[in-house]
């Protein structure tokens, strides 16, 4: 709204941009971002989608300074999560753990609360600080039975820490909890589940078989079924 109406619709159309090809290709992204950037540096919505686009890039030092450009812009705490999350990326964890006990946390939504333990939890991980990961995402959030956003996300992290941790039944049984609760398929828990439960899962169409006269492996297995 502070920009005259061309500039503000050049602006909006790259930032649509962005946020549309953010996902499936991130550096294309990230070019759209920077054009914004060139055209209107001074507006916190900009800096803060070049700051996304940088992170999906794995540009974290980029992505840092533009979070820190829109949250001075703003004076809102939301981008702490993510400002901790580039602290990792740039391979200072111990930041990270610092950042989680700021005041700035107490001013974030739920959401991002939550997200600030999966970001300490990480860089606990990073620092070789098993236990001290999984008492970090113990939380009302972990435990509550209502699902929200977050919760699919949470209960696999929590899962992977204690695999990693050597506590394998209790993983197998939060990996369950991440399937059922993840409903638009964020996390790739079901397959952890099924390797933990030692299930192999078999290429129908793989080209590369070799089962005689063109049948597939599947069919034969299934043929075999049935005779027995």
């Amino acid at each position: 709204m502070s920009l005259p109406k061309g500039l503000a619709d050049d602006v909006s159309r790259n930032l649509v941009m962005v946020a549309r090809l953010i996902d499936e290709d991130p550096e294309g992204a990230y070019g759209y971002s920077r054009v914004a950037l060139r055209l209107a540096s001074r507006v916190a919505a900009v800096r803060e989608a070049a700051g996304f686009a940088a992170y999906a890039t794995q540009k974290y030092s980029e992505a840092l300074a533009e979070f820190r450009a829109a949250r001075r812009m703003t004076g809102h705490a939301d981008l702490w999560p993510m400002m901790a999350d580039c602290e990792r990326g740039l391979g200072r964890p111990e930041k990270a753990v610092e950042m989680a006990g700021a005041p700035e946390v107490k001013k974030l939504d739920k959401a991002g609360q939550v997200e600030m333990r999966l970001v300490a939890a990480g860089a606990r991980r990073d620092l070789d600080q098993l236990d001290a990961a999984i008492v970090t995402l113990q939380s009302p959030e972990l435990a509550s039975n209502s699902a929200q956003p977050w919760t699919a996300r949470l209960r696999y992290a929590y899962a992977d820490a204690l695999l990693a941790a050597g506590r394998e039944g209790e993983a197998r049984e939060w990996f369950a909890k991440a399937v059922e609760s993840d409903k638009d398929g964020s996390t790739d828990a079901s397959d952890r589940l099924a390797e933990l439960d030692g299930v192999e899962f078999v290429d129908a169409l793989d080209e590369d078989d070799d089962s005689p006269e063109g049948g597939s492996a599947d069919s034969a297995v299934d043929k075999d079924d049935l005779e027995g």
